[in-house]
């Protein structure tokens, strides 16, 4: 087929000449076209996935955690050169692959944790590392009914969870580190990602694979981060009206978490379960106290601290705003931390003798309700070491203060620092609910025996099923709530939503509801970006590039090759090819 086009210019007709930009735009069209469809195959090689940083701090100028952020490299599943008979689970004799520029993709149920303590031990070079947590860690999946059966702490993953945590924290790691949650998309990713390290082909700008993006800013520190304390009364009854000169009886808890991931410590049960105590038997006693006769000889103070999982800093800067007076009023304090979990023992830790008059007669009096609810109830003692800085439970901060206090926890013996604070593991499934409701239960009534003098007497002031009863409901809404919340301190504003919501609610129950806002202690500094988006490309390889680029250029030739042929003949293509005479030759 020729084209003609016949142009009128001057009363003249030229048949057989095209405006070069005719076919300019046409050539311009097709490049677009192909642009577009390229663009649109790569669209469907993209997955995003949310995934939630390592926690990056530093402890009295010691830096820990992931100190990077951003991310841009190929996907692996293995430490082990490829071929190697190694894997991200297995022994042996295998060959360390390079790694510098490789981000691993290492699911939890599959981790061989001696591996990565080895790995990071000696402080080999990734390119970056990503943790598939089971979505039973999300703290998103609060489904208690479907979740009961799948309890974590029964699963060995659990425990290699809560080992993998500690080692993270306490680990200075020079690339990014992040966790994500199975689903299946991400679990699709990781099935091509080890078809391809078997076959010995891992993902690199020359073979092409995965290619996994956070674009993340470089994290910055958080300048002076804030704690905050509250705290509300329950003032009880005097004959003289004077409620002032009652001795005090301090229920407190300490509501903040700490994590390898700030933004998945929720800590349902340190101390979630605490706070949903404190806050169950205020609205209890608020009730009992509202009628005049039935208000107590004792007036009843309720806080809940931050800064728990930093020495109690938060507990410590609260007590040293308290007058003499009031300091001296205090009979005793019970501390509530981790009382969620299944089982039927319980822990009173405390500084002073257990021949100390208060000391006794709380152990006492918990222990005699204990024993009716089927409980096991043990006594700790530990002397506290003015010297020493660390502080292992929440009870101390009041003896160094010469308060009697104790901690009534699940837990026999005190954590190491950073340790058991509400981490990736401590979720909405570890807690049991009727365990939580039953302890409740204890703590109220042995509090109210004490306070009306009803120790030894067949009472039950709190009884099942009457008006005063614990209330399941009351316990759930709550724990659903705080096991979808983190709770970092130094990433909660002074109006966090959680700390309106706990003001609330302390406001609802108690009167002169009070709010402290704190700075944290110096000794750590924290950084910002907890959270981002995880961007997964499936990129060609160098030879599939080399060959569109072949077939582009093809293209492009054949289309204006016969553009020129149809418009102006094969001698005019041909006269593009031949070499121009000389000026020599043309001048003579």
């Amino acid at each position: 087929m020729r084209v003609c086009v016949t142009m009128e210019s001057s009363g003249r007709k030229t048949t057989g000449v095209l405006d070069p930009t005719m076919y300019t735009a046409s050539m311009t069209a097709a490049v677009v076209l192909i642009v577009l469809a390229a663009c649109a195959d790569l669209c469907d090689g993209v997955t995003v996935v949310d995934v939630y940083r390592l926690v990056q701090y530093d402890l009295a100028g010691v830096p820990f955690g992931s100190r990077i952020a951003y991310l841009n490299h190929h996907a692996a599943s293995s430490l082990f050169s490829p071929g190697s008979g190694g894997g991200a689970g297995i022994g042996g004799n295998s060959v360390t692959a390079d790694l510098s520029r490789t981000v691993l993709i290492l699911p939890l149920r599959e981790l061989n944790l001696a591996l990565i303590r080895e790995y990071i031990g000696q402080r080999k070079i990734l390119g970056g590392l990503l943790f598939l947590l089971p979505s039973i860690f999300n703290p998103e999946n609060i489904d208690y009914e479907d979740g009961a059966d799948q309890n974590p702490a029964k699963d060995v993953s659990w425990d290699i969870l809560v080992e993998l945590e500690q080692l993270l924290i306490r680990a200075n790691i020079p690339f990014p580190v992040y966790f994500a949650f199975e689903q299946d998309n991400i679990n699709a990713v990781l099935v091509d990602v080890k078809r391809n390290d078997v076959s010995g082909q891992p993902a690199t700008a020359t073979t092409g694979g995965y290619k996994l993006v956070v674009a993340a800013p470089e994290p910055r520190k958080l300048g002076s981060p804030t704690i905050t304390n509250i705290q509300g009364w329950l003032p009880g009854l005097k004959a003289d009206g004077d409620s002032n000169q009652l001795p005090t009886i301090a229920i407190v808890a300490s509501y903040d978490t700490f994590g390898a991931s700030p933004a998945l410590s929720v800590g349902s049960d340190s101390n979630g379960s605490g706070i949903i105590a404190l806050l169950e038997i205020a609205r209890l006693f608020s009730i009992l106290y509202s009628n005049p006769r039935m208000r107590g000889r004792y007036n009843l103070l309720f806080g809940l601290t931050s800064g728990g999982p930093y020495n109690y800093n938060g507990t410590r800067k609260w007590l040293h705003r308290f007058d003499q007076r009031l300091r001296e009023s205090i009979e005793y304090a019970i501390c509530l931390n981790n009382i969620g979990s299944s089982g039927n023992e319980l822990w009173v830790h405390v500084s002073k003798p257990p021949d100390n008059a208060y000391v006794k007669q709380m152990f006492e009096g918990i222990s005699s309700v204990a024993d009716e609810l089927g409980l096991n109830v043990g006594l700790k003692h530990k002397k506290i070491n003015i010297s020493n800085s660390r502080v292992a439970w929440e009870h101390e901060q009041f003896s160094r203060l010469r308060v009697t206090a104790a901690t009534l926890s699940e837990l026999s013996f005190a954590p190491d620092l950073l340790e058991r604070t509400g981490g990736l593991s401590d979720n909405r499934h570890v807690i049991d609910e009727s365990s939580l409701v039953q302890r409740i239960k204890l703590i109220a009534e042995s509090l109210a025996r004490h306070i009306y003098s009803l120790d030894g007497k067949n009472i039950n002031v709190f009884a099942d099923n009457s008006s005063l009863a614990v209330n399941p409901s009351y316990v759930r809404s709550w724990l659903d709530l705080l096991s979808t919340t983190p709770r970092v301190a130094p990433f909660l504003s002074r109006n966090d939503p959680l700390i309106m919501a706990l003001t609330k609610e302390l406001t609802e129950h108690t009167v002169d509801v009070n709010v402290q806002h704190e700075v944290l202690d110096g000794l750590f500094t924290f950084y910002d970006s907890t959270s981002s988006k995880l961007h997964i490309y499936q990129v060609a390889s160098v030879t599939f590039d080399l060959l569109l680029l072949l077939a582009l250029g093809s293209y492009f030739i054949i289309l204006f090759s016969f553009l020129v042929i149809t418009t102006r003949g094969l001698d005019d293509l041909i006269s593009i090819f031949r070499r121009p005479p000389s000026r020599k030759v043309k001048s003579a």
